[in-house]
């Protein structure tokens, strides 16, 4: 048997296949390889498709069949929060699209264990400093209304044909759990920083007006390694019969602004941040923190690595440093 992960030769999804192997699993990558990379995904099987392609379900039918796939890890989509205000039916086709097909070709393939990867983005702008899962859900993004829509599919896919779910809402991801499986895409804060830095450019802040402490926006910065934790535990609770919740938020339960990450990244190279502050980007909420007690308390998974460790980790990992 074996565990199909779509996206898995992408950041997070590497760091899943990893640990999966680790632990003598047999993995499946389904990856369109449009921002992933081969080499970070050990001797995994790929099968190379867009799963919102039309022959994706084929495609996807034959791999869970040719191996044994008895559980699949879902990544595979499109992310950027800006990206998804200009282009918001890109993101329907491509998130909604691609998971409606997954979950298709895993109806017809008997195969009943999924974990999403769903996002604090669902949230939107909550009214509350810290956000627990049983709140309101009202996106403010068609990124984190296309992860909701997700979170939907799923649970109507229990009701109608049985399928096992856990929906993980990730905070902000970011360093490195290996050197060698740093984030590649300079799309989140820190590896735009590092980037800013090796041009000899300021890193932008975009707000400084919040109603946050600093008037930089506040995120709950998780490291990518405990992320991918958290979805072995996920895939192994989706063994048990008693599962009350299928929603669980992944971070760390702290705060910290971007003038703090920048003063970490500060601390950590060495090198003088001294950013340009912009105009707040649309769809962006001023603060966004995880109550982590539902994972703590039904998975038995908490965050071990601080902004520190994820500051320092990323470093290492940076193009360039090795």
């Amino acid at each position: 048997m074996s565990v199909l992960v779509t996206g898995g030769a992408g950041y997070i999804g590497s760091h899943v296949v990893r640990l999966l192997q680790e632990r003598g699993e047999q993995v499946v990558v389904v990856d369109d390889m449009s921002n992933g990379v081969a080499d970070r995904i050990g001797g995994a099987t790929v099968v190379e498709v867009d799963l919102a392609s039309d022959a994706a379900p084929a495609l996807l039918g034959s791999a869970i069949a040719a191996h044994d796939v008895s559980a699949v890890v879902h990544f595979a989509a499109r992310k950027q929060v800006g990206e998804s205000v200009a282009k918001p039916a890109r993101y329907w086709h491509q998130n909604v699209g691609g998971t409606a097909n997954l979950l298709q070709a895993m109806e017809d393939g008997g195969v009943g264990k999924l974990v999403f990867s769903s996002s604090a983005a669902t949230y939107g702008a909550p009214a509350t400093a810290v956000v627990r899962e049983d709140g309101p859900a009202e996106p403010i993004n068609p990124y984190g209304q296309t992860k909701l829509v997700g979170e939907w599919m799923t649970r109507a896919a229990g009701r109608a044909w049985g399928l096992r779910a856990a929906n993980l809402r990730y905070f902000n991801v970011a360093g490195a759990g290996w050197p060698d499986l740093g984030d590649t895409a300079v799309m989140n804060l820190i590896p735009i920083v590092f980037a800013a830095l090796a041009e000899g450019r300021a890193p932008v802040v975009f707000g400084d007006d919040y109603d946050t402490p600093d008037g930089s926006a506040v995120r709950d910065y998780v490291h990518v390694h405990d992320l991918a934790a958290a979805h072995l535990a996920a895939l192994d609770h989706l063994e048990a019969d008693e599962r009350p919740f299928d929603v669980f938020n992944v971070g760390t339960g702290v705060g910290a602004s971007v003038l703090q990450v920048l003063a970490e990244i500060r601390a950590v190279t060495g090198v003088d941040v001294e950013p340009e502050v912009r105009g707040r980007r649309a769809g962006d909420p001023p603060q966004l923190v995880a109550d982590v007690s539902r994972i703590r308390d039904t998975l038995g998974w908490s965050a071990r690595r601080d902004l520190h460790d994820i500051v320092a980790s990323a470093w290492e990992a940076r193009p360039g440093a090795r």
